[in-house]
């Protein structure tokens, strides 16, 4: 899967089968379902999952602290761009290492 394939999928009802759990947690912030993304991310550990974290407490802009925080455990500088940019960025990342 590519990132402009993923981004398509945003017309379906559901993220596509078999993506990680950090780029479902993309998927539904993407929609507009702030909370179901971070129910996703939330009992998820690691880099990724922070990096995911962190962008969904930016995003949602009342615990800039918060966000902060989950950067510093993705071990990622607070981003400076767009949500819409860093969006991308995270899943081009995120499927990095997938095929397809």
């Amino acid at each position: 899967m590519t990132p402009d394939t993923f981004k398509a999928s945003l017309t379906s009802a559901a993220p596509p089968g078999g993506v990680s759990p950090q780029l479902a947690a993309l998927w539904w912030a993407a929609k507009g379902d702030w909370n179901k993304a971070h129910v996703i991310v939330q009992p998820l550990v690691g880099p990724e999952a922070a990096w995911v974290h962190a962008y969904l407490h930016r995003l949602d802009g009342r615990e800039i602290g918060n966000a902060a925080y989950w950067y510093r455990r993705a071990d990622k500088p607070f981003a400076k761009g767009s949500s819409e940019d860093e969006w991308s960025q995270i899943v081009a990342e995120l499927l990095g290492g997938q095929s397809g």
